[in-house]
């Protein structure tokens, strides 16, 4: 039966959650487009020097993204140590209290009440940001992870983008009436939200026992070290601040751009945020059927590649001549659509970089330190976002640079970040690799994989060796890294060398061949192991010749002699590989009576289904290479 993502909109388990998060998006936008619409009421009205008009419109981001230098600390300890749907319930609740406040601002035309109750929104904003999204390990299994983080980056873009459209239309429609219409809106989406939180089924504390550090700038730093004691996730966490910085450089010069370079209106510069958006949309809704269900940071690289690409080339893009255009009238224009293309392009791009990366902290971080790590991520956001939106003035106020120059400077240090990032962590580029490869040549079907394979911890996975490309198909159907134990002669293959290096393969030789290398290879195997990472053996200790399991060797009990009696046995996971004995990098071509396509090692037919199948680990004592071989001679079946 095929999944969709789309069907967690039908559970409890998620839905309330979901529209929760997007009636707050939606708020939090109507309320910051309504105050730039009374803005330009009182100025039309003359109650409102114009001057002031700039003063306020500056001021209102800074004071929206204060609280999160000064809170954020707090209110990671606070969903840690707090039943989450109580916490969004308590969120809700403030909102409406907030709202009811900047009704009664509109109500008076009064700035200063405004500007305190959006201090008080970024406030509302910094507690509900860390149990946004560590809630959702705890509600969606492993395999729905990056579905359900795509269905909320689409229904945050979708609802920012609603909401500044409304906003933005209140004064409009209304008139003179527009305060009126805004005090109601605003009470009447925040209301709506705290009904809706009411059914969100209880998620228990994940660290109910924690105490409250009161002192911002100590705890600060300490959750900000929480984030560092992985290096995947380090990196993962500057990926996503990246994308807030990318995002805040490009949404914020968008309105001028709309203006200067494409000759057009307030209507094209919504015209084309929205393009933004349903990209963004698009690509976090398309993650979940390119990972296959899987966390699948090889997207990442993917994405900050499209990304980059797409803002050097609307960089590139030359100005619209006309100007006054609505939005029919610069779609007709020469070039038009090269820039519509450009910004889907940066969005889907975006979802497909942001997802994963959200997927990866969720599920490599222990559940009783994400809300923490979460909340030290929103620092570094908001250090990111300010540091965009100054860079962005400095560079065109005293270098007198262009926006389509700015965006030239910014896709290069996308490239450059990228680049970084990469090259520290070396699992992003393989698996991009590795998923590029695997997707382009094979079709994998999953069982068992996030069921039996473990989310953290130590654990060895054994599997039968048809083809040279084994490791890479496993490497793409296992969310954590593995390090695959490989024949130093392949090992040591020109070029692929680099790869396997950079992949952290261990060789291994026969006794035989070199005694030296095996004892390296165990030693290495067994600190791998005591270190609580994956490591995969192939115990035919060769590629099969006729498409079916060879006897196991006695290597894999070796390992699991050596972890026991260091008093930390590990569990073995039996795997196995359906599918691949019609592959061309399989020995079925080596046969004296294969035909003519055999010996060619053509494959039957492009992208041909392959299986990956796990079943329940083994612990304990009595677990033997027969015992394994006959685990995984009963997992495979008959299929080759």
């Amino acid at each position: 039966m095929a999944h969709s993502q789309f069907d967690l909109l039908r559970q409890r388990r998620f839905l309330p959650y979901f529209t929760v998060q997007a009636f707050g998006a939606f708020n939090d936008n109507v309320f910051r487009q309504a105050i730039i619409g009374l803005l330009g009421a009182m100025v039309a009205a003359g109650t409102m020097d114009p001057s002031l008009r700039g003063t306020y419109a500056q001021l209102a981001p800074a004071v929206f993204i204060l609280p999160y230098f000064l809170f954020s600390s707090i209110a990671g300890q606070f969903a840690e140590r707090t039943e989450k749907s109580k916490l969004i319930r308590i969120t809700t609740a403030m909102e409406i209290a907030i709202m009811s406040l900047a009704a009664l601002g509109f109500l008076l035309q009064n700035m200063g009440i405004l500007l305190v109750t959006l201090f008080a929104t970024g406030v509302q904003s910094t507690l509900f940001g860390p149990v946004k999204y560590s809630i959702l390990p705890s509600v969606l299994k492993p395999e729905e992870l990056t579905g359900g983080n795509g269905l909320v980056e689409m229904g945050t873009s979708i609802a920012v983008l609603l909401g500044m459209l409304f906003g933005g239309l209140i004064f409009a429609v209304a008139g003179e009436h527009g305060t009126q219409a805004a005090a109601v809106a605003v009470i009447l989406l925040a209301i709506c939200g705290n009904l809706v939180s009411r059914a969100i089924p209880r998620v228990d504390a994940s660290a109910p026992e924690l105490k409250i550090q009161w002192n911002p700038i100590p705890e600060s730093l300490a959750i900000l070290r929480l984030a560092k004691k992985q290096l995947a996730v380090r990196n993962s966490v500057l990926g996503v601040s990246w994308f807030w910085f990318t995002g805040t450089m490009l949404t914020g010069n968008l309105p001028v751009y709309a203006e200067t370079h494409l000759g057009g209106t307030q209507t094209l510069y919504v015209f084309a945020l929205a393009v933004f958006s349903i990209g963004v949309g698009a690509g976090s809704l398309l993650c979940e059927k390119l990972s296959a269900r899987t966390v699948e940071i090889g997207l990442v690289p993917l994405g900050a590649i499209g990304m980059s690409a797409c803002i050097l080339h609307l960089a590139f893009a030359p100005a619209i001549a006309a100007q006054g255009l609505d939005v029919r009238g610069f779609i007709a224009q020469p070039g038009a659509w090269r820039i519509v293309l450009d910004l889907a392009g940066i969005g889907l791009f975006s979802g497909f970089y942001v997802v994963p990366l959200f997927a990866l902290i969720q599920s490599r971080t222990p559940k009783d330190e994400l809300s923490r790590v979460i909340a030290g991520m929103n620092i570094q956001n908001a250090v990111f976002i300010v540091a965009a939106a100054l860079g962005g003035v400095a560079l065109q106020q005293l270098l007198d640079w262009s926006i389509p120059q700015l965006f030239m400077a910014l896709a290069i240090a996308s490239i450059a970040v990228a680049a970084w990032i990469f090259s520290i962590v070396p699992e992003f580029l393989m698996r991009f690799l590795s998923w590029l490869l695997v997707r382009s040549l094979y079709r994998l079907k999953l069982h068992g994989i996030e069921k039996h394979v473990p989310d953290e911890g130590a654990a060895l996975l054994v599997c039968n060796h048809v083809s040279y490309m084994d490791a890479l198909i496993l490497s793409a159907s296992i969310p954590r890294p593995v390090r695959f134990v490989m024949y130093y002669r392949i090992f040591n293959i020109p070029v692929m060398r680099w790869i396997f290096r950079t992949a952290r393969a261990i060789p291994i030789a026969g006794v035989r061949e070199d005694p030296a290398l095996m004892q390296r290879a165990f030693d290495e195997i067994d600190a791998t192991l005591a270190e609580g990472e994956l490591v995969c053996i192939f115990p035919e200790g060769a590629l099969t010749r006729d498409g079916s399991i060879a006897p196991f060797k006695s290597g894999v009990e070796k390992v699991l002699e050596r972890a026991a009696d260091a008093g930390r046995p590990v569990p073995v996971v039996p795997m196995a590989l359906r599918g691949m004995w019609a592959s061309m990098w399989s020995r079925r071509g080596d046969r004296a009576e294969a035909g003519l396509l055999e010996r060619m090692r053509v494959p039957r037919r492009l992208r041909a289904r392959v299986e990956v199948m796990a079943t329940a680990p083994l612990s304990g004592e009595g677990i033997t290479a027969e015992v394994l071989e006959a685990r995984v001679r009963a997992l495979r079946g008959a299929a080759a």
